[in-house]
């Protein structure tokens, strides 16, 4: 190693002993020593050979040590074991603008944030605003250095790509030359991780698309052009790829860049069963192309109903429309109203009166307000004090507000033995309880099964929220027997929740329909902290389409009188 090297080396434990809550001294001692070794004049050689390095001010026998060996040998047993005591997420917190040690020691022992991921998150529920030492300023700052920090890595969560495949998109289509473009791929299926964007266009003049693409605003490199194919990468490090073909090849390219591998593997088996071939450029019978002028005659052509873009994964959706039209899936227009939203009574940003004139706004007859339970310290819980003043102020604006009514909630803990967050009699009081693990995540699979199967069998349980605890691209959910989860839910009466968090998006579509087939109710409830939170129920709507749930599946699709009433019935039936 040369002094570069072994002063970040010293720097570096220094910084992990300070994470750890090591003795000030010590970590003073390496910050010394490594700014010594930094701004060394001499030969760090013959210093070491001659043994004079402690000659050196700010560097003492010990660390002197240290030094030698990571000269002599390029490593140090010492900070390998102090890496294995932080999580490495946390230590890519260190990278971020703002965040020296102290405050990232700070975030991981009050909030529990031991990936970028899980750091993200607790900002956008303005967590680290409470923070000692910590502000809004701060907040937002950290958050566009996460964003700076992501920008070469291979996956992005569904809404980013979203927006980026969107402005793309209308690039092509001003162009001019292409009178039909498309969002394909993942992006169009739902996916809610995307690797890259795929764009198809139809053009007569695909040199003119291919131009508006490739100098579309935030281009940071051109990958690859081609007449037919072009590949660029945007500032934010996600990669985007278009390709153009003739009008008449665009609806059966569209069906085909659009569907999952194992879809379009047995679309082909159909139409190969049918003496047919297809593929990107046409369905096929010997030489000839059977002409079609949209996706619908593509799949009538092959005997099929129409299956929308969220389907097209090869989980059974091709026997279904084999069979006749498939129902309407449900769609954001169904929803009338929301639960699990926070107010500013917890770690919500706004008052609970400018939640609900927002929800008014977006066309909402009813919102469910939950806030953090008494246990989650980290995220303002409410005391039963708080939670009984909250429900007042609720009663006032129910009298007060027109066309919207507020039920009263609260988003329980399930605690590390199953129980849920207040003694039953406060519970009942309420007309609803989401119940949700935030702590305790690692417990083992069968465990972590019993505890949330107890809370669901707690008769003041309505919702289970966020089933699996996932945070996309940050953190995997924790291990759960989900079939016996939605086996309780079902038996129990409990609703389970599609959390529409971007982040979350939990429960998984791919569990969601042996929820449906069990009989269990869904709510897509967005968890809003604040205003634009309110706006996530689209990306759980996406989701439930994805898991093929129809309106009639979601809790809150039903009438203000019915949600009502069927609240009331079931804190009864349980009482």
């Amino acid at each position: 190693m040369d002094k570069a090297q072994i002063a970040g080396a010293l720097d570096e434990i220094a910084s992990l002993l300070e994470l750890l809550g090591e003795n000030p001294f010590k970590v003073r001692a390496h910050r010394n020593a490594a700014r010594a070794v930094e701004t060394l004049a001499g030969d760090l050689a013959a210093l070491i050979a001659n043994k004079n390095l402690t000659d050196v001010r700010g560097i003492g026998a010990h660390i002197a040590a240290k030094i030698e060996t990571l000269f002599t040998t390029g490593a140090l047993p010492e900070l390998d074991q102090l890496r294995a005591r932080v999580p490495r997420g946390v230590l890519e917190m260190l990278t971020l603008p703002g965040l020296g040690p102290k405050r990232v020691k700070i975030i991981w022992d009050k909030l529990g944030a031991a990936t970028l991921g899980e750091l993200a998150y607790a900002c956008n529920e303005n967590r680290l605003v409470a923070l000692e030492g910590f502000g809004a300023k701060t907040q937002e700052k950290i958050l566009k250095g996460i964003e700076t920090h992501k920008a070469y890595i291979a996956k992005f969560l569904y809404p980013q790509a979203r927006e980026a495949a969107e402005a793309l998109l209308e690039r092509i289509k001003k162009s001019g030359a292409a009178p039909r473009a498309q969002i394909a791929g993942s992006t169009r299926r739902g996916k809610e991780v995307i690797g890259d964007i795929d764009l198809l266009a139809a053009s007569t003049k695909p040199e003119k698309v291919m131009d508006s693409f490739v100098t579309a605003p935030g281009v940071a490199e051109i990958l690859s052009r081609g007449a037919t194919k072009s590949s660029i990468r945007l500032d934010s490090g996600m990669q985007a790829d278009l390709r153009v073909v003739t009008p008449d090849e665009y609806p059966y390219a569209l069906l085909y860049f659009t569907g999952g591998k194992e879809h379009n593997t047995a679309m082909r088996q159909r139409a190969k069963e049918r003496g047919l071939k297809l593929n990107e450029y046409g369905l096929f019978k010997s030489a000839a192309r059977i002409p079609c002028e949209s996706e619908e005659d593509v799949f009538r052509a092959l005997g099929l109903a129409f299956i929308p873009p969220e389907l097209r994964e090869n989980t059974g959706e091709i026997e279904l429309a084999a069979r006749g039209p498939l129902p309407r899936l449900v769609e954001l227009s169904d929803l009338k109203g929301i639960f699990h939203c926070h107010s500013n009574y917890s770690d919500g940003v706004e008052s609970i009166e400018t939640m609900a004139r927002e929800a008014m706004a977006r066309g909402y007859t009813y919102l469910g307000i939950s806030d953090h339970s008494r246990s989650a310290h980290y995220a303002g819980g409410l005391d039963v004090d708080r939670l009984k003043r909250q429900g007042e102020e609720i009663d006032r604006l129910n009298a007060k507000l027109k066309g919207i009514t507020i039920f009263k909630g609260v988003e329980s803990d399930i605690l590390p033995d199953g129980s849920l967050d207040y003694p039953p009699k406060v519970l009942e009081s309420l007309d609803f309880v989401v119940a949700s693990v935030h702590s305790a995540f690692w417990n083992d699979r069968a465990r972590m099964t019993e505890r949330i199967i107890k809370a669901v069998e707690n008769p003041c349980a309505t919702m289970l929220g966020h089933p699996t605890g996932r945070l996309l691209l940050a953190r995997e959910g924790y291990p759960v027997d989900m079939a016996r989860i939605i086996e309780a839910c079902a038996k129990h009466g409990v609703i389970m929740e599609l959390n529409a968090n971007p982040h979350r998006l939990d429960i998984d579509w791919r569990e969601i329909g042996a929820a449906k087939a069990a009989g269990v109710k869904i709510a897509i409830s967005p968890d809003a902290h604040r205003i634009p939170g309110l706006d996530h129920v689209a990306y759980g709507v996406m989701i439930a389409r994805k898991g093929g749930l129809l309106k009639e599946d979601i809790f809150n699709t039903m009438p203000v009188k019915d949600v009502a009433a069927e609240l009331k019935t079931r804190r009864s039936r349980k009482g």
